[in-house]
């Protein structure tokens, strides 16, 4: 049997992080903001092509596009 963020064609990567954001917003609201500031990402990225870097993209923001375009695909 699979697993089942394999077969929502979640990567094992983005599962963690959806499953962290929920644990995180389940708290209480003291301990929930500390959270969410230790979930924040300042990582950057850029893809290569042919030996060239790209244009660089913020992790986040990138994430979350992902995510959307993902959610507007079921």
């Amino acid at each position: 049997m699979a697993f089942a963020w394999k077969a929502a064609g979640l990567t094992y990567n983005r599962y963690l992080a959806v499953s962290a954001r929920v644990v995180r917003r389940s708290l209480k609201e003291d301990q929930r903001v500390k959270a969410e500031r230790r979930g924040e990402m300042e990582l950057k990225f850029a893809r290569w092509e042919n030996g060239k870097q790209g244009e660089h993209k913020n992790l986040a923001a990138a994430n979350a596009q992902a995510m959307a375009e993902h959610a507007e695909k079921q």
